[in-house]
């Protein structure tokens, strides 16, 4: 199969994949109905201060695959579901950003630095309007670089990388992780070695369970989806309990006034473009690179619009040009974080993790390398299916043109939900998710041990982000490792035969020295807001 037939073949798995249930004979796709549902709920959740789509991702996963079940057929519908909460989280975080200066994303902190000034001055539809221009302009952005990036990058690292050389870039993605995310390189050091221990135990080619103590409950291994949201979610939630008992108070929130006209019209537009353009080609590159988040792409978006800027409102008094600089940016990250996820199998932030889970609970398709093969002889399913996630994508994006301003408008209410009522729920649907793909209630033991677990590292102020990726990266990384010393022979120094393996291990040598370095000024606010997260 050519490029082109692989394409369509991708467009038409979606378009004229399994139908959920037919109208006036014509059958409505159900991938499409999925990415539709999953981006109203994301729009909804990032919307809803305390939620958002990572915590939503982890929750709908374990129900989807319950629901769908492990064939071929679910991979696209659950896939396109997890994007569409994606991106429609991303969106809807700016929504109490400006209507109640809280934002319902970390990456929307900056936002409410014109968003809400905007509000108070009558102007909330334009705010609102304008966040929706350049949330999905920049989304759109990434998702076309990821489309052209993520084939040819995998092409190379399959050709030009053998078994050494991909178990030292997966050694380098960590130590790339571990420094950057986390105000201590040490601490991230910490938690991805955290993550690499407890993924052997009871794992591995060897015919005994490795660090089971003997026990049948171990032996088995961890559930990996339960580390995961314990670690990531329940974690987060003792957390807030003991911050909500701390602080006691009920915060009031009150919707502002409008005045005026509140659209945006199309020279407004043309005006914002140059601070989009700019936000999205930040907020590419910065997603691309793993392990980077979401709200360091915001502020250096908002602070090269900063300096664009040459308005009569300056930056933080309300202007729309701040929203687009931030909007866009955080947006484009989306696009991009996928790029290491589908052309080296290498989660880049918590979105990702759950869209590699779900690839890896279904089966029939693992992100990496492999999945690029342009093979002409057979059709390769794997190739098929990315296309199909890339159709999915562009669905998303268009049904943000459409109909996400609308949603958006409509979702301010949810920023009035306390968090006494929100977090028991979250906290019983989190339960429920991991019970349902279980459905053993030994998994409970392993939620709240994990639960403790990421409660312990907040309040170390560990990140937990390196201990997720490298809690998933841990088979691969053995397998590469097993790989490479049986190709080399069996040298114990097959990591160092090769000239681009040495200059991978070098530059993860260098990411840590380079970052272990003390900062000369306090890092901003919103950034330490998520390397602390």
């Amino acid at each position: 199969m050519s490029v082109l037939e692989y394409v369509w073949a991708g467009i038409m798995a979606v378009v004229a994949g399994p139908a959920a249930f037919e109208l006036f004979g014509i059958g409505i796709p159900l991938t499409l109905l999925m990415v539709l549902g999953g981006f109203i709920l994301g729009i909804v959740g990032g919307a809803t201060p305390g939620l958002a789509g990572p915590f939503l991702m982890a929750v709908s996963l374990p129900i989807l695959l319950s629901t769908f079940g492990f064939s071929p057929d679910a991979l696209l519908p659950v896939l396109g579901f997890l994007v569409g909460v994606m991106k429609g989280a991303t969106v809807g975080g700016a929504v109490p950003a400006i209507l109640f200066n809280t934002p319902g994303t970390p990456d929307a902190m900056l936002t409410t630095f014109d968003g809400y000034p905007m509000a108070r001055k009558g102007q909330a539809g334009k705010a609102l309007r304008t966040a929706h221009f350049a949330s999905v302009s920049g989304d759109t952005f990434s998702d076309l670089v990821l489309f052209t990036c993520a084939p040819f990058l995998a092409v190379l690292v399959e050709a030009y990388l053998g078994f050494g050389e991909k178990a030292a870039l997966i050694l380098l993605s960590l130590a790339f992780v571990a420094a950057v995310v986390g105000a201590s390189p040490m601490k991230g050091m910490i938690a991805a070695f955290l993550g690499l221990f407890i993924a052997t135990i009871g794992s591995g080619q060897d015919s005994y369970a490795r660090l089971s103590l003997g026990t049948d409950v171990l032996s088995s291994g961890i559930p990996m989806i339960t580390a995961v949201l314990g670690v990531l979610i329940l974690g987060e939630i003792l957390f807030a309990f003991e911050e909500m008992w701390r602080s006691r108070r009920t915060d009031i929130v009150t919707q502002p006034t409008t005045e005026g006209d509140q659209r945006l019209s199309w020279s407004e537009r043309r005006h914002l473009m140059p601070f989009i353009g700019m936000s999205a080609v930040i907020g590419t590159m910065v997603g691309a690179l793993p392990g980077i988040g979401s709200t360091l792409a915001a502020t250096l978006g908002y602070s090269s619009g900063e300096r664009m800027h040459k308005g009569p409102v300056a930056f933080g008094d309300g202007t729309p040009e701040g929203i687009a600089a931030t909007e866009a940016a955080n947006s484009s990250v989306s696009g991009a974080n996928l790029i290491p996820v589908l052309s080296l199998g290498i989660p880049g932030n918590v979105g990702a993790v759950f869209l590699i889970l779900a690839a890896e609970s279904i089966g029939g398709f693992n992100p990496g390398p492999g999945v690029f093969r342009f093979t002409t002889e057979e059709v390769n399913p794997e190739l098929v299916v990315a296309f199909g996630l890339f159709t999915a994508m562009m669905l998303a994006n268009i049904l943000n043109w459409i109909i996400g301003g609308k949603i958006m408008a409509a979702c301010g209410i949810m920023a009035r939900v306390p968090k006494q009522v929100l977090l028991p729920i979250v906290l019983l649907l989190t339960l429920t998710a991991i019970y349902v793909q279980e459905t053993n209630f030994t998994v409970f033991y392993f939620a709240f041990a994990f639960a403790l677990l990421g409660y312990a590292m907040r309040k170390l102020k560990i990140p937990t982000l390196p201990f997720v990726i490298a809690f998933i990266l841990a088979g691969n990384l053995e397998t590469a490792f097993r790989q490479a010393f049986a190709v080399s022979g069996g040298d114990p120094f097959f990591l160092f035969k090769s000239p681009l393996s040495l200059v991978f291990l070098a530059v993860s040598l260098g990411v840590i020295i380079l970052f272990s370095r003390p900062r000369r000024s306090a890092p901003n606010k919103a950034i330490e807001a998520e390397l602390e997260a």
